[in-house]
């Protein structure tokens, strides 16, 4: 991480394996209950560096690299896709927040974090106390919702799902152009604006690593399979999300408003609006923060 802009400066780093063959990075700092920070596609985990500081006052944060992205390891993946499995990545944070100390936590998550975090949530209901999964709905409720206008929207999804080597070769022609768009494509402004120079290197460099871009294919490869399988066999089964739920969605991302889709996951949850496209961390800190800084006051 040396090469790269340091955007948590006073925030420790850490280094944890939780698996074989797999360490997680996190940064680490703040006071208060704990708070584990998980980013999305196609950034890692300095998407949270404008809200981090007001955080840290009211959280002890662990703001980590998802399993494949950023600073953290990306092995290969396996025929059946288990190893990007969200119940895998769930198991990297578990095994994370145990090593620093915290056997119970509140989890927030952008994008594929929020999959991961719902994912850690239905699997280890004993340690989450409270979940906050942003601008997403469950990824069995996506793939049952799939038509034709989604299909245009969300190309992303199908694509990525693409049998190696196909999608990791288009993307490695010109990695900087395919984070560019896909980041312009889903922000409110439609452009970089909303993106720190900083943070853009931080992104530029993940999806200029042949592994990183293999680690995000196998994240939604896994997501058109295993993933999918395991939200089917919880809503089969009546299983709910136990703990208090914050779904916390973009103005201009999601069609239509997600709060009744994760009703029926859910035992306790409500829901804010924050005007923004897909990356409300960024696009707009300061109603971010509005939303989630009450609620996790409340369950902390």
């Amino acid at each position: 991480m040396s090469a790269l802009p340091d955007l948590f400066p006073g925030l420790a780093e850490r280094r944890v394996k939780t698996a074989p063959g797999v360490e997680i990075y996190a940064r680490v700092g703040g006071s208060g209950p704990p708070l584990l920070l998980l980013h999305g596609y196609p950034e890692t985990h300095v998407c949270w560096h404008k809200v981090a500081p007001d955080l840290a006052r009211h959280c002890t944060l662990v703001i980590a690299d998802l399993r494949g992205y950023g600073a953290s390891s990306a092995p290969a993946g396996d025929a059946e896709h288990t190893i990007y499995s969200k119940r895998a990545m769930a198991g990297d944070c578990l095994a994370l927040m145990h090593a620093l100390g915290h056997p119970r936590f509140m989890v927030a998550g952008h994008d594929r974090g929020g999959r991961v975090a719902y994912r850690l949530a239905l699997d280890h209901p004993e340690a989450v106390a409270a979940l906050a999964p942003i601008d997403i709905v469950p990824t069995g409720e996506v793939w049952q919702r799939a038509n034709a206008g989604w299909a245009m929207r969300a190309y992303h999804w199908t694509f990525l799902a693409q049998s190696h080597p196909l999608p990791e070769t288009l993307i490695g022609n010109d990695p900087d152009y395919y984070l560019e768009h896909t980041l312009k494509s889903w922000a409110k402004s439609r452009d970089l604006t909303p993106f720190s120079p900083e943070a853009l290197a931080h992104y530029r460099a993940l999806m200029q690593s042949p592994a990183s871009v293999h680690a995000i294919c196998e994240d939604y490869r896994a997501g058109a399979s295993i993933d999918r399988k395991l939200d089917d066999a919880d809503t089969a089964a009546g299983r709910k999300i136990a703990c208090p739920t914050l779904v916390l969605y973009a103005s201009d991302y999601l069609a239509g408003g997600p709060l009744d889709i994760w009703r029926p996951w859910c035992s306790d949850v409500r829901g804010a609006s924050v005007t923004s496209g897909h990356f409300l961390a960024e696009e707009n800190p300061q109603d971010t923060l509005a939303a989630l800084i009450p609620f996790l006051k409340a369950h902390g």
